[in-house]
């Protein structure tokens, strides 16, 4: 365990926390915020960085001998997203909750290519699967486009789109049975599942408010901040996902957690849209 904590923290994420700092401190004297608690917002998004980290390694150690891991931590590293839109359905803002796991739609496939270059799988990943890859990856980026582009009288239409196009796409999944399976793993990391699921959803709910921190002491803009920052960090299990799957030569099982990740937003979004539609 000890060593899989050590694991966890790796140079990129170094690099990842120090380009929060130098956003958030150097937004804060450029815009005349408080340089102090900026630096303190900061600092908490990169412990939940750190901790999201840690939970989505331990989560893959847990699970690396179970057939559809790919499936699997597509479904788990949406946590945030799902907390995220919980939070603003509760306060009654859809178009708040549906852009965090509607967003991360365009950041997943940017994150998956980063992680194929660091893995040296590039080539790998484009010719696994491909066509249904980027199908999947291009029809969940279209859906989460053209939400903004309808009006409210008109989600009702979206919502029924979104589920006739992804639930196909989600059962014509390809199978990973013909990617190798780990049969030596740490049998104790079963033990950690639990806490590290649960540890990956308490982060992401504070993820935003976090972020919320640090974005009003630092000033800056909210724009910038969510197309730079907030997209980037809530598809951060899912990068830390592929990372760990493509170091274990499972390249299928990496873009299924992308693309699985992409048709559970496309859900979530649907599913807080439906809850809007019935209680507005």
């Amino acid at each position: 365990m000890k060593q899989l904590v050590l694991d966890s923290v790796t140079t990129l994420d170094m690099i990842a926390w120090v380009l929060v700092l130098a956003f958030f401190c150097g937004s804060a004297v450029f815009f005349h915020g408080n340089l102090q608690l900026s630096f303190i917002g900061a600092s908490g998004i990169i412990i939940e960085m750190m901790l999201i980290g840690l939970a989505v390694e331990i989560i893959i150690e847990s699970i690396r001998h179970i057939k559809g891991i790919g499936t699997l931590t597509g479904f788990i590293t949406n946590g945030p997203e799902a907390l995220c839109l919980i939070v603003g359905l509760s306060v009654g803002d859809v178009l708040f909750a549906a852009s965090t796991p509607l967003g991360s739609n365009f950041m997943n496939p940017v994150l998956l290519i980063i992680a194929a270059l660091i893995c040296g799988k590039m080539i790998l990943i484009f010719r696994t699967k491909p066509l249904y890859s980027w199908i999947t990856i291009g029809t969940t980026a279209t859906l989460a486009v053209s939400f903004y582009s309808v009006s409210e009288h008109f989600y009702s239409y979206w919502l029924i789109a979104a589920m006739v196009v992804t639930i196909p796409l989600f059962f014509l999944r390809p199978g990973e049975g013909d990617e190798e399976i780990d049969v030596m793993y740490h049998k104790g990391a079963r033990k950690w599942l639990v806490p590290a699921v649960l540890l990956l959803l308490v982060t992401g709910y504070f993820l935003d408010p976090v972020v919320s921190f640090a974005a009003e002491n630092s000033k800056a803009p909210k724009g910038l901040i969510g197309f730079l920052v907030l997209s980037s960090l809530t598809s951060w299990p899912e990068f830390k996902s592929c990372l760990a799957l493509l170091s274990r030569n499972k390249p299928l099982a990496a873009i299924l957690n992308i693309t699985v990740s992409n048709i559970t937003n496309i859900w979530l979004a649907a599913g807080g849209i439906g809850f809007y539609l019935l209680n507005g």
